[in-house]
């Protein structure tokens, strides 16, 4: 591990340890090592961190635990501590349930451009095939294989292609897609200095749409966001969503409006208050 990693790969979670340990995982088969990993930990109680450490104690990876005590959903603060406790030059936003395939950091690194942000995307995978998930079958890159999700129950749909491996095919669906590019937390990067120039995340913002925004104010301060949606692969263990409430997708919409029509760079919410 060289002393300045090509990348930080951020890695936000809350109490799925065991989950974070398969994603984890996956890092440590990527095709590119020069990377640091952080985990921007919203709270979660010490079955998390002896993961962590454990993983630490094996791999040759640096990861560091970025925690806050637990105070209900507060995401963007900790993604703003850990952008500040990255030591890369170029950051790679993803969470605690989405599996990186061994070409994802690769890919991030190899596609990213001055001036630009890579929206990627993720494969959802059906609930039921989440019990057949394994440190094996990640290691074999089961998950990542049209074939094998579809035997273990996986219904059959375009967005399959969406594991492609094949750089022709993606570049077409990625220029063909519909899906605007947007700054999606479970898969995007940018330099870093880009995403601190808006002064990083909205710390208002609850769930839904907190990454769009501080996408918007990016795009806003002149950075093109590229779409990358069938190169950078990961797959997304299915969960439900108890957070999500009506009064938080109406404080985020306001606060999106805003930026929107005001065409704002900077949110005074962000890492410097």
């Amino acid at each position: 591990m060289q002393s300045n990693p090509k990348a930080s790969v951020i890695i936000s979670t809350y109490n799925k340890p065991s989950w974070l340990g398969w994603v984890l995982h996956s890092y440590t088969l990527q095709t590119e090592q020069n990377f640091e990993i952080i985990i921007a930990d919203d709270g979660s109680d010490a079955r998390t961190k002896a993961v962590i450490e454990q993983f630490a104690s094996t791999s040759n990876l640096k990861i560091s635990h970025v925690w806050q005590e637990d105070q209900g959903f507060q995401k963007t603060r900790i993604l703003n501590k850990a952008i500040v406790a990255s030591n890369s030059e170029y950051l790679i936003f993803t969470d605690g349930d989405c599996l990186a395939r061994k070409d994802f950091v690769e890919t991030h690194l190899g596609l990213r451009q001055k001036n630009g942000a890579l929206s990627g995307g993720y494969f959802k995978m059906a609930d039921s095939i989440t019990s057949h998930i394994n440190t094996t079958v990640i290691s074999e890159q089961k998950c990542f294989e049209k074939d094998w999700l579809i035997a273990k129950g996986q219904p059959s749909s375009f967005k399959l292609n969406k594991l492609t491996r094949s750089k022709t095919k993606s570049q077409i669906l990625n220029w063909i897609t519909p899906t605007k590019a947007t700054f999606d937390g479970m898969n995007v990067s940018c330099y870093k200095k880009a995403i601190v120039d808006v002064n990083g995340f909205d710390e208002r913002m609850q769930y839904g749409g907190l990454d769009r925004e501080v996408g918007e104010r990016m795009m806003n301060n002149g950075i093109k966001f590229m779409q990358v949606r069938y190169s950078t692969i990961c797959v997304h263990l299915h969960h439900e969503r108890p957070y999500k409430t009506d009064k938080a997708r109406a404080l985020n919409e306001a606060i999106r409006t805003e930026t929107k029509r005001k065409k704002k760079t900077w949110s005074p919410y962000g890492i410097k208050q």
